[in-house]
């Protein structure tokens, strides 16, 4: 039974600057633990959220980058995005989406009303089978 309880959403706005990476980072570390992910799989997706923040840190026009982490055990999404110049997707070829991909259950983009949203989701059940 996770420790976090029934679902939740937690919602977290940062600037866009390298310097505040470790915040979101931290916060999806920090929810993983308490919703009874494995160590292997905390790393995991602590670094899938960093590399999803670093691909849109360099695109983000008004200088933020958005958070949600939805909670709803066992599964946690991290939805990341920021305002990005029109017709901006990520590389999916490049090395930071296949590690991004790599680490988590599903990975996606999505650009809406000029806001592109990188989800992340990762199943505590499913870290323990890997």
């Amino acid at each position: 039974m996770s420790s976090i309880g029934p679902a939740a959403e937690v919602r977290l706005s940062i600037p866009a600057d390298s310097a505040y990476i470790a915040v979101p980072r931290s916060v999806a570390g920090n929810l993983a633990a308490r919703n009874d992910f494995t160590v292997d799989a905390i790393d995991d997706l602590r670094i899938a959220v960093d590399e999803a923040c670093s691909l849109l840190l360099p695109q983000a026009t008004d200088g933020v980058l958005e958070c949600v982490f939805a909670i709803d055990p066992p599964q946690l999404t991290v939805r990341t995005s920021a305002a990005v110049p029109a017709g901006w997707t990520p590389d999916t070829d490049s090395f930071g989406w296949t590690v991004l991909t790599a680490l988590v259950e599903s990975a996606g983009a999505e650009t809406v009303d000029g806001r592109l949203t990188i989800t992340v989701t990762a199943t505590a059940t499913a870290a323990e089978k890997a």
